[in-house]
């Protein structure tokens, strides 16, 4: 395909997340010519940490650090269209706040469509079609554009693999954003990262989430330990984040994260479509469930048909002796 691919990078700090790294390296397989634009803190650290993965340039877009990012890159991306620079084939961006807030306020600006939740990408007569899950990810269907011109898609994190391909020096090019009226009114008063131990749900090699089958709240705490034993992330089903047992933020499933780790551990979870759509990408599946028919035995490696209070205790105590 000719032309450019531009991925929206999302960073903290200069720090490039996993998805928009994932979304580089999957336009690198369409077009030769990749860039990005971001609202970041640090774009010189940004440029340095894109270099190994062929970015031609970024975008750095300079605004109040109190604006809302959707707000500032959406304009930013109009402004830049408007002024003359030759358009991309298609903007790539991540299927997280930040992503959709600046794909829908971009799409209006642009009156033209948008893709979504976005699971793949493939390429048919120069033209980018997106395939997506339905039915809970039983089925996949494919998407085309029919309109001329930008393509827009939000892509679901671990859709791709990064890789550091095409390594070059990364041309900073700055954007000043002025004249974004009333849209801009809304102001971030403060932000809160998010406290934990041990690896990101979505970045670890290891997961170890429990579901209903662990009974109560207080049994969530042998997860816990299991996690920390195999220096794994804990998560979750969503049943058990309805009930209030743990945070949104271990959620895995199709309303809550994607995780590819290369070991999953599911315990007392019974592998309802929702939640395999969300891990069943994982390298090796454990599942430890005591109903021998339960839907998650399907896709597991290795399944223990058992009492999760009675093997999350004994595996734990082996662990414990072999370290």
């Amino acid at each position: 395909m000719n032309g450019s691919i531009w991925v929206l990078v999302e960073d903290q700090d200069g720090v490039p997340s996993g998805t928009s790294l994932e979304l580089i390296s999957a336009a690198h397989n369409f077009v030769e010519e990749v860039s990005g634009i971001a609202f970041s803190t640090n774009a010189t650290a940004l440029s340095k940490a894109l270099e190994p993965y062929g970015v031609e340039r970024l975008y750095a877009v300079a605004a109040e650090r109190s604006s809302l990012p959707g707000v500032v890159l959406s304009h930013a991306l109009a402004q830049l269209l408007a002024q003359g620079v030759e358009p991309p084939r298609a903007l790539l961006c991540a299927q997280s706040f930040t992503g959709r807030d600046t794909l829908a306020r971009l799409s209006v600006k642009l009156d033209v469509p948008i893709l979504t939740n976005v699971v793949n990408l493939i390429e048919i007569d120069d033209d980018l079609r997106a395939e997506h899950l339905i039915f809970g990810g039983e089925k996949v269907v494919t998407s085309q554009f029919t309109h001329p011109g930008l393509r827009l898609f939000g892509i679901r994190a671990k859709s791709f693999v990064q890789n550091e391909t095409h390594p070059k020096e990364v041309v900073i090019e700055d954007v000043n954003v002025e004249g974004i009226g009333p849209s801009n009114s809304a102001k971030v008063i403060s932000s809160h990262s998010e406290e934990r131990s041990g690896p990101k749900l979505d970045e670890a090699a290891v997961v170890v989430s429990g579901g209903r089958g662990l009974g109560n709240v207080e049994n969530y705490s042998l997860v816990e330990e299991l996690a920390k034993l195999l220096n794994a992330a804990p998560g979750a089903s969503r049943a058990i984040v309805d009930a209030g047992w743990v945070p949104y933020s271990y959620q895995v499933g199709q309303t809550g994260k994607t995780v590819k780790p290369n070991l999953y551990i599911a315990i007392g979870i019974s592998g309802a479509t929702q939640h395999m759509v969300g891990m069943k990408g994982s390298k090796n599946i454990i599942a430890i469930n005591k109903d021998k028919d339960a839907p998650i035995f399907q896709i597991a490696d290795l399944g223990v048909v058992g009492d999760a209070h009675k093997v999350l205790p004994k595996l734990i105590e082996a662990l414990k002796q072999r370290q």
